[in-house]
């Protein structure tokens, strides 16, 4: 998910289309990528709901091209799973969010509160970015049809550092001591 999602948050709930909701905490973000990631109790998940999950297979958003269909996956607005569509707009726009230049997918999939975090998907099912931004531009003016994706491409290593990060308890980290 974006790491602004996350920003301030008191409680990180996951809910599945079961129903099932766990409770589950950051396991590693990147401010500067705005992504993190997210963890749940595995032991916690019924049959129901690991019968109706799958792992997410990533594209490659180094292949996309002008035209190429998007589908942006989320809860919109808190009513649930909704999906939009929409096509590739534009390749590596480059956006100043938050006073630094990121390479971002345009997209007209609408990118609406809810939804921003999820995965922005091709026609095959690949994940190809992380739905991000939806921005006013032009003196607060509106513009539709103008949502941006992290390219999955660019932080496919970053979310690997993430996933394969180990926490250790304070007893278990090594130190280095100098003494004068």
């Amino acid at each position: 998910t974006n790491n602004s999602v996350l920003t301030n948050a008191e409680k990180i709930s996951v809910i599945f289309n079961s129903g099932l909701e766990l409770e589950g905490s950051v396991k590693g973000s990147d401010t500067y990528y705005d992504i993190a990631e997210l963890s749940i109790d595995m032991n916690a998940l019924d049959e129901e709901t690991l019968g109706s999950i799958k792992i997410a297979t990533l594209g490659s958003s180094d292949s996309l091209i002008v035209g190429d269909m998007t589908i942006a996956i989320g809860n919109s607005l808190g009513n649930g799973q909704s999906v939009t569509v929409g096509y590739v707009s534009a390749l590596n726009r480059t956006m100043t969010i938050n006073n630094r230049e990121m390479k971002l997918l345009q997209t007209d999939a609408a990118i609406n509160d809810g939804n921003n975090g999820g995965p922005l998907g091709n026609i095959n099912g690949e994940v190809i970015g992380i739905a991000s931004e939806k921005y006013t531009i032009y003196s607060g003016s509106k513009v539709e049809g103008m949502c941006y994706a992290i390219p999955i491409s660019d932080v496919i290593p970053i979310i690997n550092e993430l996933m394969n990060r180990v926490e250790l308890d304070a007893e278990e980290s090594g130190y280095l001591g100098i003494e004068l």
